[in-house]
């Protein structure tokens, strides 16, 4: 699975209406009396920062964890690395999403789909973790 770099979002979001409930699939849509507060996705996903970046994921290794082919990946560069995130990475200059996995010495890069074997990395191989994916986004549109 890789992912193609979008860069930092610019400031400026648009503020949407939150409603103060949850609603359950199914549910009509909510009255404009229970909008609670005007909040912006920028401000929530935490991408006016700048060492937030905007990556779309390409493959399908990371399914199992609800990350898909097409999907936006917000990538946190402040939040250092550690066994049990998700990161986009440079292995062998080749760019890829897998969960970070550390077992003492030993670095593994695996993927949440059964059918790609996990990637332990071997003597001489580049490895760059360039973040951690803190959010994914999907869209539900035809």
């Amino acid at each position: 699975m890789s992912f193609t770099l979008l860069g930092p979002l610019a400031e400026g979001g648009i503020g949407l209406p939150l409603c103060s409930f949850k609603i359950p699939a199914g549910f009509p849509s909510p009255a404009a009396d229970h909008i609670e507060q005007v909040i912006s996705l920028d401000q929530v996903f935490n991408v006016r920062a700048p060492h937030v970046y905007l990556a779309s994921i390409d493959g399908d290794s990371m399914q199992g964890i609800g990350i898909f082919s097409g999907d936006l990946a917000v990538i946190d560069r402040s939040i250092e690395p550690a066994h049990g995130h998700v990161v986009v990475a440079l292995l062998n200059n080749d760019p890829i999403c897998k969960r970070l996995c550390m077992r003492g010495k030993d670095v593994i890069l695996k993927s949440e789909n059964a059918q790609y074997p996990d990637r332990h990395i071997m003597e001489g191989d580049d490895l760059s973790i360039w973040g951690v994916v803190t959010y994914s986004v999907r869209s539900h549109g035809h």
